[in-house]
């Protein structure tokens, strides 16, 4: 491929996550009562092989050339049976890079309040849903925690080909982990670190 193959190739393609192996999208439903914006969270069912009763936002993995926006709304339908009309996409926020090597995209969205009389969880996924303050996440910030993260490498891993020692001094990682406990609850996690990040933004609002 020549200089101007290249130009055309990159051109026409989205930068993404190198080596990412999935990306998926999550519906951050805000919803108005009584004129006070609340979260809407759901809980795992039970029986899922993954995070089983674990507090999460509706979402999944993205589809062919489906957009994030797309495939939050897609899931939310599929989880929460809410549908898109009623949803009103206010815009992405900050994408996580994942160390397990996967894309997450939060959508920001308002949701009609009404939807509540009419929720239709998914059992095969959701156990409960609730509602939580903005107000009362911006009052009581998360409680937040730190580990490391060490690289082990292999035991065949080619140190004398790369030319390195075997007692190589690898950059150590970590990881944060916001908890914002409500009754009885706990709100960790990605969805922590989002819900963390919603609560920033709205302190910036003008």
């Amino acid at each position: 491929m020549d200089s101007d193959g290249w130009k055309r190739l990159l051109d026409g393609r989205m930068p993404g996550l190198m080596d990412a192996s999935g990306r998926y999208a999550v519906l951050v439903p805000l919803l108005w009562l009584e004129g006070e914006p609340h979260l809407l969270y759901e809980v795992r069912a039970r029986k899922l092989r993954r995070q089983p009763g674990e507090v999460c936002f509706p979402g999944g993995r993205i589809e062919g050339e489906e957009s994030p926006e797309a495939c939050a709304l897609r899931e939310t339908w599929e989880e929460l049976g809410i549908p898109p009309e009623q949803i009103r996409v206010l815009g992405q926020l900050d994408f996580i890079a994942h160390r397990a090597n996967f894309i997450l995209y939060p959508v920001l969205a308002q949701v009609d309040a009404s939807v509540l009389k009419n929720l239709r969880r998914n059992p095969a996924e959701v156990e409960d849903t609730f509602l939580v303050p903005l107000r009362y996440l911006r009052e009581h910030p998360p409680l937040e925690y730190s580990y490391q993260l060490i690289p082990t490498p292999a035991e065949d891993f080619p140190y004398e080909l790369i030319g390195i020692p075997r007692d190589y001094r690898w950059q150590p990682g970590g990881e944060n982990v916001p908890v914002y406990p409500w009754e009885g609850r706990a709100i960790w996690g990605l969805t922590g670190r989002i819900t963390r990040h919603v609560v920033a933004l709205s302190g910036l609002e003008k």
